[in-house]
């Protein structure tokens, strides 16, 4: 495997990923268009995961959250129109850029892509700058239309932008009056599984029922705001963190009554919660949501449906651990690798890395039966049990929504490709590449990971 390191080979521990960089999904099962339209969109410095299933594809769209999604019109099983239709039903209340893709431009084949909701529709074979630039505009009218609204659609609580807004107002108050004021960070407890038992429709049940619920019984002084996916945050007035956890746990106490019906059978839904004091106006909204987020993820990790309070810096605190197995035959790559995950920080994880020579090594250690989440980094030509076998014995498994794949493989192995990504890998890239866009790809996964 070549790795193309850009001239350096010092690995900056301090490179960080930037959020606002652009995530597009590809869906297309036509391996030899998918590759090069995927290396050439992230030329642009962007984000790029491609899926050829529909299913998996679905699933990845809801996961992710992407900027721009490119849906060929030809799909098998379910069609581009199935797909889109199904997407924009679910995601109508969010403007979420979608592109179709079609070998006929007839009339018809245009109108019906346009009514169920495609901002553009481009015919087969396209030029690739061509392609480029008409994904660029339409991110920058998603980046416009963020930042045009303070209000979640779905849930009609405040945004993440409004969030902003009402922290800074409330730094202000505390430097004025001396009065502190807390935050709390709640996520729905299993909120994919959900999801994957009931479909996304309900799962948006979930979190406008929740919403509801949260706006009914806080006060008319505290600030509600959905954060994102099923997180959302509570700045509650002139509160002290104590008296913060109390509430919260009386409002997860009340919400586990409610009782949600779908196919016939009856679920609860429960959430769990960090909490953080701000009580210096030196405090940035960064750096209380982190400490919050690290309460949240104790919380999570000490069994969910709770509250968890941090009084002291959220480094201190534990994480949860993020199972990195590495599966490449090649020494160099393996421990290039490992220094570069060594230098990753998370603030939800720590990282317990291993290395292996194959497949089969990596089997007999039994790596998988510690519990958890894991993230699988494999190379797809091994002489002793491949990328695609680890891929299949995978597949198997009871517990594999709690694995996520990065699969190494060859530029021009469109099979091994297609197959990877038919076998459930979230992401792939090809050789050569830099080791900061691995850097930056797995970052990203990982972040998103609940």
């Amino acid at each position: 495997m070549d790795l193309n390191y850009d001239g350096n080979l010092h690995y900056n521990k301090q490179l960080r990923k930037e959020e606002n960089v652009p995530l597009i999904q590809i869906i297309d099962n036509d391996i030899s268009l998918l590759i090069p339209v995927k290396d050439t969109l992230e030329k642009q410095g962007w984000m790029v995961v491609a899926n050829t299933e529909a299913k998996k594809a679905i699933s990845q769209y809801f996961d992710l959250s992407p900027d721009c999604v490119i849906i060929d019109q030809h799909l098998q099983v379910i069609n581009g129109f199935q797909l889109l239709d199904e997407l924009q039903n679910h995601n109508k209340q969010n403007f979420v850029p979608k592109i179709i893709t079609s070998q006929k431009n007839d009339r018809e084949s245009r109108i019906t892509a346009y009514k169920l909701g495609a901002d553009d529709f481009i015919e087969k074979p396209f030029d690739l700058e061509e392609l480029t630039v008409r994904i660029e505009r339409l991110i920058k009218r998603k980046k416009k239309f963020d930042h045009s609204i303070l209000l979640d659609e779905l849930t009609q609580l405040y945004n993440r932008k409004f969030l902003v807004d009402v922290f800074e107002r409330n730094i202000k108050d505390l430097i004025r009056t001396k009065q502190f004021f807390s935050l709390a960070i709640l996520d729905i407890d299993h909120f994919k599984q959900i999801n994957d038992t009931y479909g996304h429709l309900t799962g948006d049940k979930v979190l406008v029922t929740l919403a509801n619920f949260l706006k009914k019984y806080t006060r008319s002084s505290d600030n509600v705001f959905r954060y994102g996916g099923e997180e959302f945050v509570i700045l509650f007035q002139n509160t002290n963190q104590m008296d913060v956890a109390d509430i919260v746990t009386r409002l997860i106490s009340e919400f586990s009554k409610v009782q949600f019906e779908e196919e016939n059978k009856i679920f609860s839904v429960t959430f769990s919660a960090g909490v953080y004091s701000i009580n210096h106006p030196e405090t940035s909204m960064e750096a209380a949501l982190k400490a919050a987020d690290i309460a949240l993820y104790k919380a999570k990790g000490n069994g969910r449906a709770r509250v968890e309070s941090i009084h002291m810096s959220p480094l201190v605190l534990s994480k949860k651990t993020l199972f990195v197995s590495v599966i490449d035959d090649d020494s160099i790559i393996r421990t290039m690798l490992m220094r570069v995950l060594k230098g990753m920080v998370f603030n939800h994880y720590d990282l317990d890395i291993e290395t292996y020579e194959d497949g089969l090594q990596f089997f007999e250690s039994k790596r998988l039966e510690e519990k958890g989440e894991h993230f699988l980094i494999l190379d797809g030509v091994m002489p002793v049990m491949d990328g695609m076998e680890i891929l299949q014995r995978v597949k198997k498994i009871e517990t594999r929504r709690n694995i996520h794949v990065v699969m190494l493989t060859g530029r021009k192995s469109e099979t091994d490709i297609e197959r990877a990504l038919k076998l459930g890998a979230d992401d792939y890239m090809t050789k050569p590449f830099s080791i900061k866009e691995l850097q930056a790809r797995i970052e990203r996964l990982i972040k998103r990971m609940k």
